[in-house]
């Protein structure tokens, strides 16, 4: 069941917020503040080390001396986390490989972090989201 409330803003911060509506091409302001909401109740979920869900990304050269390796070893390392993995091979020199992950959020990041750190990898990236448990 929806409850309605009112919120009062200044007028130059309304301004942005209805501009970000727009952009994000939502119906109306309720479901924009309703997704601003659950994004930071899913920011508390990371900060509190709860169950949670996320993908992380890397880009990494090929042909980097025992990176697949190191990749691989690190991932079974954290096996219990890992829920999906995708190869891809971009072009002659990159890959990308997604990492779908779950568990403790401190896990999850040093997992992160770990691959993120390891020579070769040219770009990272941990999208940070929730079991979905707590947004009802």
């Amino acid at each position: 069941m929806l409850k309605r409330f009112s919120i009062s803003l200044d007028d130059n911060l309304l301004e942005i917020f209805d501009q970000h509506i727009a952009e994000k091409a939502y119906n109306n302001r309720s479901e924009a503040i309703r997704d601003l909401i659950r994004k930071n109740f899913v920011l508390k979920e990371w900060e509190e080390d709860r169950d949670v869900m996320g993908v992380i990304s890397l880009i990494y050269d090929h042909h980097q001396s025992q990176l697949q390796k190191k990749v691989t070893d690190l991932q079974h390392d954290f096996h219990h986390h890992i829920v999906s993995t995708t190869h891809v091979h971009m072009d002659h020199d990159n890959c990308l490989e997604v990492i779908i992950v779950k568990g403790r959020a401190g896990d999850v990041i040093e997992l992160a972090d770990g691959l993120a750190a390891l020579k070769g990898v040219r770009d990272s990236n941990l999208a940070m989201n929730s079991t979905g448990k707590s947004l009802h």
